[in-house]
């Protein structure tokens, strides 16, 4: 997530303070990203050096020193919100590690390992749904989050039972086997206009 854009975004609606920035931050994203308020000053310090916020007088941050965005930061909102994220790489994902890993060390049941993950992620699951229960309706931004996270086990648990699939299907050899004349999947994937 940037915070940096996410300040700017809220300082769009007009000049603030750090702890109001702060508070405002946790409040608009369901208060499930708690946010350091030396994180917010940072930030500030450097949206101020970028341009992108001006700030009541020359003195240290701190809780009486306003911030307000300048043309620039408006800009720059503008482009954030508007731009995709660059999805073409995979991210670096520890379960997705964890799994390759296993394949290949002699005395770990991979099976194993996927099933004790599937186990946490449905537990998860399971949380986050009586949160929507309890609190969704009562906050749209928190509702968002929830939504969010639960569609993301999904694919998770997904990922899971079609990796378990695969792995059943295919017969491994040790390490160095089969694998070892693959070719290498591209690090991104171009998308055409």
């Amino acid at each position: 997530m940037s915070v940096r854009h996410a300040l700017l975004a809220l300082l769009s609606e007009g000049p603030k303070y750090g702890l109001q920035l702060r508070q405002e931050f946790e409040a608009r994203t369901g208060e499930v990203w708690p946010l350091n308020v030396g994180q917010v000053y940072t930030t500030l310090q450097r949206l101020e050096r970028d341009g992108l916020v001006d700030s009541d007088g020359t003195g240290e941050a701190g809780p009486q020193k306003g911030f307000r965005i300048t043309e620039e930061g408006q800009a720059e909102l503008a482009a954030w919100l508007r731009t995709p994220p660059d999805l073409s790489s995979p991210p670096r994902d520890e379960l997705v590690m964890k799994v390759l890993i296993a394949l290949g060390l002699p005395g770990v049941d991979v099976h194993e390992v996927i099933q004790a993950h599937r186990r946490y992620l449905v537990q998860l699951m399971q949380e986050w749904t009586r949160l929507k229960e309890y609190a969704a309706d009562r906050d749209l931004g928190f509702a968002l989050v929830v939504d969010a996270e639960l569609f993301r086990l999904d694919s998770v648990i997904r990922w899971l039972d079609a990796a378990e699939g695969r792995i059943k299907r295919t017969d491994l050899d040790p390490p160095g086997g089969e694998t070892a004349g693959l070719p290498k999947l591209p690090r991104k994937i171009e998308v055409r206009p």
